[in-house]
């Protein structure tokens, strides 16, 4: 039931609340009038003060374009150096040793929910590219999950999918904050996406999840500030008390994956308080917003991606920094990604389950509580590494860290060495131009060259090769990285991937709005943020 308080001039409110979408009889079943009487009141209270914390963002980067470096704030020292604990974790919760993650269409929901693995994160942000009937099939398909109603008949040889009795443990990954909803307006603006994820994700689903012992959680993707993380308890507690619940009944994982975050870990923890159980290592999402933040510091720049490990010790810093500060507060510490995928060769596949078991055994005795996966196939090996590190232990709290040496600015800043090599560009190239070509297409989650791209590593792709060029950097064969060689790259490698997919799918594909679209954001003066707000004029 809806508090009291809420009717008064819910209409209103709500009548400044437009679906510029189209929705069909399934979509608007999850669009009732109660969800967006809920949708519309976030919006007039969160998204005006959400649009002012956009700015801040400006505002810190250009300090930092000028010269300044990321630090741990001064103003906030009491509450790194206070006692306090978050709330509390539920008991379904407790043991996320391992996680799976992927986007939300039914296949994908119903395997990653019987996979061998703790926690899915259904995820509407990085692995999933927003066009609106695949942002609402994904929470047409959530909710059966959700009510154990879920099944799926492959068209092509009638295959049969349904769910487990004792499936994972779901949590929803909300857009980022500044991803907006062009099929959504409210008084004449775009909403934020992530304010309809959300809406409708916790509106579908927190009485059957309650009712089995569960409940509303969410991952938060990409937050830079501990203002940001307020915005979000600001939600949290209004959405509780609009449908008279217990405080804390939403539940957060956030993701510390910008490099300003990590600066503000014990901030962010403090104001989720209520809500929060854990932060995570957004590894991929963290390089990107490396090369971003720190894109006018010469003294800084990245090597190629594929060099840049968690074994590097800006990333192990970053951490080890990480299990430190959430086990101090009560919270879970969860790992990386393994974008892996398995090969089909059984030496290939050797050596991917090889690197998992390197990656996982690093996270889990550095004293990580879980990890993620992105295929069901890695499951089995990930769960293996944690469960002879955790033995009897459902997580790694009692893991404290205490008596590391306090972990300073410096080593989170810590230039990165390595090579910056004709492959490795030509590489980026390829892996961001089929990523693109994909997104653009409406698929986000594609598995190139033995991994399963997200976002987030296309991000690193074009972001890293703008900074080379930028600052003049050299390649191994010696040239020097120029607006010109790229483009001379890019058109070479335009033509490697025509060969490696075939003309046919080629033609197909929207490949040259894809390169278009690479050339603009990579040769462009001014670093873009996100290529999935350009990208997102793409999608219908």
């Amino acid at each position: 039931m809806l508090a009291e308080s809420t009717h008064v001039s819910m209409e209103e409110v709500r009548s400044k609340l437009k679906i510029l979408g189209s929705l069909n009889a399934e979509h608007q079943e999850i669009f009732p009038t109660a969800a967006q009487d809920l949708l519309a009141q976030l919006c007039e209270r969160y998204a005006p003060r959400l649009e002012q914390l956009l700015k801040s963002r400006e505002i810190f980067q250009q300090k930092i374009d000028q010269g300044a470096l990321p630090g741990f704030l001064s103003d906030t020292q009491d509450i790194r150096e206070g006692s306090w604990k978050i709330l509390g974790i539920p008991n379904d919760l407790q043991d996320r040793r391992v996680e799976i993650t992927g986007p939300t269409d039914r296949k994908m929901v119903i395997n990653a929910l019987n996979a061998n693995v703790k926690v899915f994160m259904a995820d509407f942000e990085d692995s999933m590219s927003p066009d609106w009937e695949k942002v609402l099939d994904g929470q047409v398909n959530l909710r059966d999950a959700v009510n154990g109603t879920i099944s799926y008949t492959n068209p092509s040889n009638g295959k049969q999918y349904q769910l487990k009795d004792d499936p994972a443990v779901l949590i929803c990954r909300v857009r980022g904050l500044h991803l907006p909803e062009k099929h959504v307006s409210f008084a004449g603006q775009t909403i934020p996406g992530c304010l309809l994820d959300f809406a409708l994700y916790f509106f579908n689903n927190y009485q059957a999840l309650l009712k089995k012992g569960s409940g509303p959680y969410f991952y938060l993707p990409k937050l830079q500030s501990h203002q940001e993380a307020k915005w979000w308890s600001d939600v949290f507690h209004f959405t509780e008390n609009f449908f008279g619940l217990d405080t804390g009944t939403i539940k957060a994982t956030v993701l510390i994956e910008t490099l300003p975050a990590v600066f503000q870990m014990d901030e962010i923890l403090f104001a989720l308080k209520e809500h929060i159980v854990g932060l995570n290592c957004g590894r991929w999402d963290y390089i990107f917003s490396y090369i971003k933040t720190l894109k006018k510091h010469g003294d800084r720049v990245l090597p190629d991606r594929q060099v840049v490990t968690m074994d590097k010790p800006f990333l192990n810093a970053y951490s080890r920094l990480l299990i430190y500060t959430c086990h101090r507060r009560g919270a879970f510490a969860m790992g990386g990604m393994a974008a892996f995928i398995p090969a089909k060769d059984p030496g290939e596949n050797a050596k991917v389950l090889e690197k998992i078991v390197h990656d996982k055994s690093l996270e889990a005795n550095n004293g990580h509580d879980g990890t993620w996966v992105a295929h069901p196939g890695l499951a089995d090996t990930a769960m293996d590494v944690f469960n002879q590190v955790l033995g009897e232990r459902q997580n790694q709290l009692d893991v404290t860290r205490l008596s590391d040496a306090p972990i300073t600015a410096q080593e989170l800043l810590e230039p990165c060495d390595g090579p910056r090599s004709e492959h490795g560009m030509r590489h980026n190239i390829r892996v961001a131009l089929q990523y693109i070509e994909a997104w653009i297409s409406g698929n986000g989650c594609v598995p190139i060259y033995g991994l399963m791209e997200d976002a987030a590593t296309a991000e690193i792709s074009r972001a890293s090769i703008w900074q080379w060029i930028q600052h003049g950097k050299t390649l191994d064969n010696d040239q020097v990285i120029t607006k010109t060689l790229f483009r001379q790259y890019l058109n070479e490698e335009i033509e490697v991937v025509k060969q490696e997919i075939g003309s046919d799918a080629f033609a197909k594909g929207r490949f040259t709005e894809a390169a278009e679209l690479m050339e603009r954001l990579t040769t462009s003066d001014e670093l873009t943020n996100f290529l999935t707000i350009p990208g997102y004029d793409y999608l219908p």
